[in-house]
């Protein structure tokens, strides 16, 4: 999808029970183009273990953030969000509690963007990656405004 609005979410329930080979994957994305994007994805590495992360390539130099988690988790919600020109990626394994996985700014997305849903086998492999539950909503990222330090 297409859009110039600076602040929305964009939801969606990913299901990859199929994935099987290393780095088999699906998630969000949003792509400008190859020196300028953003996903957040669960991308499968063995019977044990796979990696839940995000990366954030800005003028053609990415960083990555990933953590392991259980291979017996088949499906993830993720929640890509915008305001302005700052993103945040969030996971939720019910859809309900989103925790955040990423926050950046992504210097040449001040207009026009695409994002949407993405899934690849980059090794000799294919799997069937489903996507549902899709909608956008207000901006459901908050914007800090100045909150109180804790009292002692």
């Amino acid at each position: 999808m297409q859009t110039r609005e600076k602040f929305f979410s964009f939801v969606v329930k990913t299901d990859f029970t199929g994935s099987h080979t290393r780095f088999d994957q699906c998630g969000i994305v949003m792509y400008l183009d190859s020196d300028n994007w953003l996903k957040g994805s669960v991308e499968y590495e063995n019977q044990d273990f796979q990696h839940l992360g995000s990366v954030a390539t800005n003028k053609g130099y990415s960083d990555w953030a990933t953590t392991a988690i259980p291979a017996d988790v088949k499906t993830m919600w993720y929640r890509f969000s915008r305001r302005e020109d700052d993103y945040c990626i969030e996971c939720s394994t019910d859809g309900k509690a989103f925790s955040q996985m990423r926050i950046c700014h992504m210097y040449a997305a001040a207009d026009a963007i695409s994002f949407g849903i993405y899934a690849c086998s980059p090794e000799e492999s294919s799997f069937t990656a489903i996507f549902s539950d899709m909608k956008i909503t207000e901006c459901m990222w908050k914007a800090h405004d100045g909150q109180q330090p804790d009292k002692e």
